[in-house]
């Protein structure tokens, strides 16, 4: 737990360093000029223990530290152009969405606190005062930026706080089975091994082959970061791990105590958007009785409510049929080398799942543990 401590406020802090001031330009030349998506890339890359919300957060204040200060209208709409451009250049905007959205409401909320009642200016208002009105609008966006970054620096703590709460779901003698790449289940298992409880862990690997060359993707091998938390768990006291596919996991839940997973994005309903597979896990701990425990930090609450599988806002083909009068390109397709292979591999790499909340059994979040019907009441403290 301390080692994922550390890397989380590492990452956080290289974040809360603003960059430098922008020379004096219009607001309008330098956000056109401000590559949002790039920046975004650019933090995932060099902050790789940072979820894709806190990303998102922290683009959104570089952004308004490469712009000099504006009115309160155009800073907003300043954020709410970048953030639709951001959300449109990924194919699983679900954790964008909640980044971008959090940090639009907190906006609004502290230019409506601090920022000063507007009196009627007589006719004889001089330069003077607007350059004072210009003024205290700079110091409301610098408080603006120097709040966004404390709540990153704080936000980034929440695994820690996560796996704290985790740990004691895994007694003494347990054995989890958990699937994915979640860093929150991966610190709570940590944290459960160095307070010296004895556990057994069932890790499910990627079925989903490495990504190809040409997609974009965040520079982990899925399977690859299964294998390596399964070693370095193996290499802790009274820690024993097994690896198996996914088509064994109902043979293995007979012996399994709980399932931990996490997940991308918590709905307004409850349920939990998380790599393909977990909505099959859930079904599965469902019908063994097993208890099923999300672990997600509270800035990926996303103000999203689905009316099925099939109603996310997520680019991805996972059904594709082929036959009849279709079945005569597939020579082609094999002369024409792996294009199309790779594309199904970047498709897989996105893929996704919805698990209704019916099927979850808890929410382990930095707030406390909640159950599915509560993440609502959660979002209207935060919206309302």
């Amino acid at each position: 737990m301390a080692t994922s401590t550390h890397e989380d406020a590492h990452a956080a802090s290289s974040l809360s360093t603003p960059p430098p001031e922008p020379s004096s330009t219009s607001t309008t030349n330098v956000s056109s000029n401000f590559d949002i998506i790039s920046t975004y890339h650019t933090i995932l890359r060099s902050s790789p223990h940072l979820t894709p919300p806190l990303a998102a957060i922290s683009s959104l204040l570089h952004l308004l530290s490469h712009t000099p200060p504006s009115t309160t209208s155009e800073t907003l709409s300043l954020l709410s152009h970048h953030s639709s451009l951001l959300i449109a250049s990924v194919r699983n905007p679900i954790g964008l969405r909640a980044g971008t959205e959090l940090f639009q409401r907190y906006t609004v909320s502290t230019l409506q606190q601090a920022a000063p009642p507007t009196p009627n200016k007589p006719d004889s208002a001089t330069q003077d005062e607007d350059e004072e009105e210009e003024d205290g609008f700079r110091a409301v966006r610098e408080r603006l930026l120097s709040s966004g970054r404390l709540f990153v620096e704080r936000a980034a703590q929440a695994r820690a706080l996560i796996a704290e709460t985790a740990r004691r779901y895994v007694k003494p003698g347990a054995t989890v089975l958990t699937a994915g790449r979640s860093r929150a289940v991966a610190a709570a298992l940590d944290a459960a091994a160095e307070a010296g409880t004895a556990f057994r862990v069932v890790y499910v690997r990627s079925s989903s082959p490495p990504p190809s060359p040409s997609a974009p993707h965040d520079g982990r091998d899925r399977d690859e970061e299964t294998m390596t938390m399964a070693r370095r768990l193996r290499g802790k006291p009274g820690v024993e791990v097994a690896l198996v596919r996914p088509e064994s996991v109902a043979y293995c839940l007979g012996q399994v105590t709980a399932v931990m997973v996490g997940a991308e994005g918590v709905l307004e309903n409850g349920g939990v958007v998380s790599a393909m597979g977990t909505l099959q896990l859930a079904v599965l701990a469902r019908s063994a009785r097993k208890p099923f425990y999300v672990l997600a930090e509270s800035h990926k609450f996303v103000r999203l409510y689905p009316l099925g599988q099939y109603d996310l806002p997520v680019r991805q083909t996972v059904l594709e049929f082929e036959g009849g009068a279709d079945h005569d390109g597939e020579a082609g397709a094999a002369e024409g080398g792996g294009g199309e292979q790779e594309e199904e591999e970047e498709e897989e790499e996105a893929a996704v799942d919805y698990t209704p909340p019916d099927l979850v059994t808890a929410l382990v979040t930095e707030v406390g543990v909640l159950t599915p019907s509560a993440v609502s009441e959660e979002l209207i403290k935060i919206w309302y």
